[in-house]
């Protein structure tokens, strides 16, 4: 910000100060990375500059007598619904700066939520429902490619699997934490969601900044990428893996590639990027060995072929216009699971006019895409895993009815760490540890807590699931996916509903 320019931004939230609770204990001014909170030993009084807060809430929720108060500022400029506080904002921030606007986090913009306007069947007299208390129910599921038709004989009175099959990944439920950097979020962050991965059988992929080596011990629950930057890949990288990811795109920035400040390069992730300290670690948008199918299909049976044909290797693309077509044609470069990232997918850092203008939501891209494999008869050749947006155990069991055989949560996961979507993870000053390479922010999480949190909620979310299950009488995840005779829409126009494939409710 030039120093010769008065701001004309108003503060985006109002802190509140019960002067009456507050025992000034200075709590809120140690825990601000952002320096908002301040204690004044000749007033004896604790004040803050509210233009610096970003709506974190770690000084409310830790303060122990519940003294503050944080809300959005209501200040607002005379009603307009084309210039909105918002718009005006963002063009002072520009005028002050010159700068690109930048954001973390997924896009938050009103679009339509369709997880919010599909509904689930249930079953009532005629195909009785499920008790999971005291029945079979069967969550786990296999990613990869799977056969045309299976050869099976007879040995020894027991049936013998003649057909050689692909390799495969076990999940012991449908939800897997999505592509998440070392760098983009802390060390604890990444141990918590290895170490809970590994508990609960699942996976948690390394996103594009490498693999700590103290992680490799986790390797057999990890999913390594390969992005465009080739950060961090080498020989081990690929052989520890249980699985590989090459990352064409994402979510909350379609088309462009990443950025991880130089500030944010540490020593040990300098050495696990195989990067300079202290350098930027830039991502070009696309890979500069990939412009075409022909081309992607190397690239995947180059790391097949690295890594012995041991490992089921995945691409992933952010949800556009025609990732229908471009899926077939991964599926036809040999991918064995196509990763989906809808527009409400986060990012440690993104410009905010591509995360919120640049992409559609998940739903319909994955409609298209289940729609598109099917009907070209090679949807048994690639596992379809969708992520961008997924918020609860609903959205994950409406996700495999519309055709996905599991989720990535990488918003969600951060949330049940602490994250409360400030959307400032590109400052490097996350008061909760997650989102910054602060040593003395980075502690505040620690990883057998967070692990534990993680483990919880995935734990949660499939009791809920199996309980849903229950409920329309199916006792295992795989005979839903796909099923959108078992969904209906409420509040959606015919094109919504036939692009989705489901039938509006009462029908």
């Amino acid at each position: 910000m030039y120093k010769d320019l008065k701001s004309y931004l108003l503060p985006q939230y109002l802190i509140e100060r019960d002067d009456y609770r507050c025992i000034r204990c200075e709590v809120c001014a140690r825990q601000c990375a952002f320096e908002v909170h301040w204690y004044d030993e000749e007033e004896d009084a604790v004040f803050a500059d509210e233009s610096k807060c970003v709506g974190c809430l770690r000084c409310a929720t830790l303060c122990p007598t519940n003294a503050l108060v944080v809300r959005p500022n209501p200040t607002q400029p005379p009603p307009n619904a084309n210039w909105t506080m918002e718009v005006l904002q963002n063009i002072y921030k520009q005028a002050e700066t010159g700068g690109v606007l930048l954001t973390g986090m997924g896009c938050d913009k009103d679009y339509p939520i369709y997880w919010d306007r599909i509904v689930l069947d249930a079953s009532q007299v005629t195909n009785p429902s499920i008790d999971p208390l005291r029945e079979p129910m069967e969550l786990r599921t296999y990613l990869g490619a799977k056969p045309d038709a299976l050869k099976v004989s007879r040995k020894g009175g027991r049936p013998d699997l003649q057909t050689k099959l692909t390799p495969q990944l076990k999940l012991e439920t449908p939800i897997m934490f999505s592509a998440i950097s070392y760098g983009a979020i802390s060390y604890n962050a990444c141990e918590s969601l290895a170490r809970a991965a590994a508990e609960v059988g699942t996976y948690y992929n390394t996103g594009e900044g490498g693999l700590h080596r103290n992680l490799y011990k986790y390797g057999a629950n990890t999913i390594c990428q390969v992005a465009s930057g080739r950060f961090g890949v080498h020989a081990d990288y690929l052989e520890v893996a249980a699985a590989l990811e090459i990352k064409i795109g994402q979510g909350a920035k379609p088309g462009i590639g990443g950025h991880l400040p130089g500030e944010k390069v540490s020593a040990e992730i300098s050495r696990t990027r195989m990067i300079p300290k202290g350098t930027d670690a830039l991502s070009p948008a696309p890979h500069h060995d990939i412009y075409s199918i022909e081309d992607l299909a190397q690239l995947i049976y180059a790391l097949k072929e690295a890594t012995h044909w041991e490992k089921p290797v995945s691409v992933k693309i952010a949800a556009v216009h025609n990732s229908a077509a471009i899926a077939s044609g991964m599926v036809r470069a040999g991918a064995d699971i196509i990763a989906l990232d809808g527009i409400r997918g986060g990012t440690g850092a993104a410009p905010t006019m591509i995360r919120d203008n640049v992409g559609i939501p998940i739903e319909l891209a994955l409609a298209a895409v289940d729609d598109r494999l099917r009907q070209e008869g090679i949807r048994n050749r690639a596992s379809i895993v969708v992520a961008g947006g997924i918020r609860s155990s609903a959205d994950v069991i409406k996700a495999i009815a519309l055709g996905a055989d599991a989720v990535y949560i990488g918003t969600a996961a951060l949330v049940a760490l602490g994250c409360h979507v400030c959307q400032k993870c590109y400052t490097g000053k996350c008061n909760w540890g997650i989102a910054t390479q602060d040593p003395y922010l980075s502690k505040r999480l620690n990883p057998d807590v967070g692990a534990r949190r993680l483990v919880n909620l995935l734990t949660a979310w499939s009791h809920e699931i199996m309980e849903m299950l229950g409920g329309m009488g199916i006792n295992a995840i795989e005979s839903l996916r796909g099923n959108r005779l078992r969904l209906r829409g409420v509040g959606l126009t015919q094109e919504e509903l036939d692009i989705l494939g489901i039938k509006h409710a009462g029908s």
